[in-house]
């Protein structure tokens, strides 16, 4: 009997670097940017409409003002996450590992296969881009799997 393609989780790995500390405070710097972008952006492109709202219809103004700082606030909150990771790897130490995020791949089951083996999954390790190991790791549950850097992706 032919087998048949299952999508699997990858956990992709870091070891730290010097290199990898300076690349993910770049990346959520300028995740800072976007958002402050944003904030701006908004701020920009709500101010006459509310101005001109205001004159016409004072009730609708004030409920498009909770709006409008709703997700400000909104914003704001990812913000302060992102600079919270910054602080978190201003503090990893080096050569420990750290999860970057999740891939997929696919694995051909079989008959007679270890099912809880194969879709178990696949960790891959990079050190400055490079990988540096490819493990088959056991299924375990993934709240009790230890996840210092999230995807900056997830966050916003």
């Amino acid at each position: 009997m032919p087998g048949v393609i299952l999508k699997r989780n990858v956990i992709l790995r870091s070891i730290v670097t010097d290199k990898l500390k300076q690349q993910m405070q770049e990346e959520l710097q300028r995740a800072v940017e976007e958002i402050d972008q944003r904030i701006q952006q908004i701020d920009f492109q709500t101010k006459p409409y509310l101005t001109e709202l205001q004159r016409t219809n004072l009730q609708q103004a004030m409920q498009v003002r909770k709006q409008i700082d709703a997700e400000k606030s909104k914003q704001q909150n990812t913000r302060d996450a992102l600079i919270a990771q910054k602080a978190q790897v201003a503090e990893l130490e080096l050569s420990t590992e750290v999860v970057r995020g999740t891939l997929e791949s696919y694995v051909e089951v079989k008959e007679g296969d270890d099912l809880s083996e194969l879709l178990g999954g696949v960790e891959i390790v990079t050190k400055d881009d490079l990988v540096v190991d490819i493990r088959q790791r056991k299924p375990v549950d993934e709240a009790e799997m230890p996840t210092i850097i999230t995807d900056i992706n997830a966050i916003q």
